[in-house]
């Protein structure tokens, strides 16, 4: 078996960074409410680019305002396509469903 981990571990070393790799930006987490209708960068090819929010989790379910298709994105993929809020949701409303809503955008991984 291998020894156990000390302070001086690789873990350690993974946190500080490295000179070799570019500081990577450091953009606080979205928050979203059940019901806020958010606009994305891109278009859905009805036309519509306007999207509520009406699943939180690692996942995020958007309806588009127009057509009504339903759609699953991930979390990073919709921070990097947002655009504005057009609408903002319930505070009530998450913490009712799913808990804090402060709680519902902290890595659990």
């Amino acid at each position: 078996m291998s020894p156990r981990p000390t302070d001086d571990s690789s873990r350690a070393t993974a946190t500080r960074g490295s000179d070799s790799l570019s500081a990577v930006p450091v953009r606080p987490v979205l928050t979203l409410l059940l019901g806020d209708v958010v606009r994305l960068r891109r278009t859905h090819p009805c036309g519509g680019d306007s999207w509520l929010v009406d699943r939180l989790g690692a996942d995020i379910g958007l309806r588009c305002v127009t057509c009504s298709r339903h759609v699953l994105m991930e979390r990073a993929t919709l921070e990097r396509r947002f655009a504005e809020f057009v609408e903002r949701g319930d505070p009530a409303l998450t913490a009712a469903v799913g808990g804090d809503p402060a709680r519902m955008d902290v890595d659990r991984s």
